[in-house]
């Protein structure tokens, strides 16, 4: 059972991060607002970076050197951007403009993985992504109105499409520091490097704000949310995403980030009774082939070659 679970961690791991990151669908509606933006950022990383580090520190090892801080404060930083913008974009807009992060940064990815690691796009792999980013399309066509991407915030679109390429960054600059050190120890490391730097962030905003750490709101909606964002979207989904760079190339664990809204709209359904759009059944069946398209490909050369272990 062992064997057969670790010769598909590869899948298993990316795809349930994309669980857990669907259930922060489900978490906003139990009070997002509460807190502003970039300080529940903070907080979120902060928990799940201690997390990370407490079972680290179970498991022993050395502590990073120097070179090895440089590597992961780099790291720290496009996860210090990615959470910034997405979040501070997230209350700019509305769900459909939302769904840009889900459509987009797998795409973001496979392009960097092409261009910083020379992955190959094959036609296999670019049929199964198109074939999953259509899926995507008609989940998300079933749930919002997608004719309202082109209106309110433009600012927070743009920050949206910042987000999903820092995501990109995070995991293609990643993938040399998984192979090197292991997905736990990168996702802890770049993690802790990014508190101090969202640690400033916050501070900011809430001086803008005119609020004080005391005024945040500690209610059950409030600390649920940071909970699940901690421990679960970060702290879990942060290690499961990295663990399966450790078995395949970054475009190939990209593919995975497509199931993050049937996710979402199955939960939102299930804890909320909410209703599935018309094309969730088509759409996720979709979404599963081409998903199941590119994971077939798990002997990319470029997996080898950007292995600092290999040769």
């Amino acid at each position: 059972m062992q064997a057969t679970l670790g010769r598909y961690a590869f899948a298993l791991a990316p795809l349930a991060a994309a669980a857990l990151w669907g259930g922060m669908y489900v978490v906003s509606k139990w009070g997002f607002a509460l807190v502003p933006p970039v300080t529940l950022g903070f907080l979120r990383v902060a928990l799940g970076a201690a997390a990370l580090w407490l079972v680290l520190a179970a498991r022993g090892g050395p502590a990073p050197s120097r070179d090895e801080w440089a590597t992961f404060a780099a790291l720290g930083g496009w996860v210090t951007l990615t959470v910034a913008t997405q979040f501070v974009g997230t209350e700019l807009t509305n769900a459909s403009q939302g769904s840009l992060l889900t459509v987009l940064t797998p795409v973001f990815t496979v392009a960097l993985g092409a261009l910083v690691l020379g992955e190959r796009v094959t036609a296999t792999k670019a049929a199964g992504m198109t074939v999953a980013g259509v899926g995507t399309a008609v989940v998300l066509a079933g749930q919002y109105d997608l004719a309202s991407i082109a209106a309110g915030n433009l600012l927070g679109v743009g920050l949206l499409l910042v987000g999903s390429a820092a995501w990109a960054g995070y995991t293609v600059w990643g993938l040399r520091a998984v192979r090197r050190h292991g997905a736990l120890r990168a996702a802890t490391y770049s993690s802790l490097a990014s508190v101090p730097m969202l640690g400033i962030l916050s501070a900011g905003e809430l001086w803008y704000l005119g609020r004080s750490p005391a005024d945040l709101p500690l209610t059950v909606e409030s600390a649920g949310a940071v909970l699940y964002l901690g421990l679960a979207s970060t702290a879990a989904a942060w290690f499961l995403w990295y663990k399966g760079l450790e078995y395949v190339s970054a475009g190939t664990v990209a593919a995975f980030f497509f199931a993050q809204p049937a996710v979402g709209a199955a939960l939102g359904a299930a804890l909320l009774g909410e209703a599935l759009g018309s094309g969730f059944l088509a759409g996720g069946a979709l979404m599963a082939v081409g998903i199941w398209t590119v994971s077939r490909e798990r002997a990319d050369p470029a997996d080898e070659a950007s292995d600092p272990a290999a040769g």
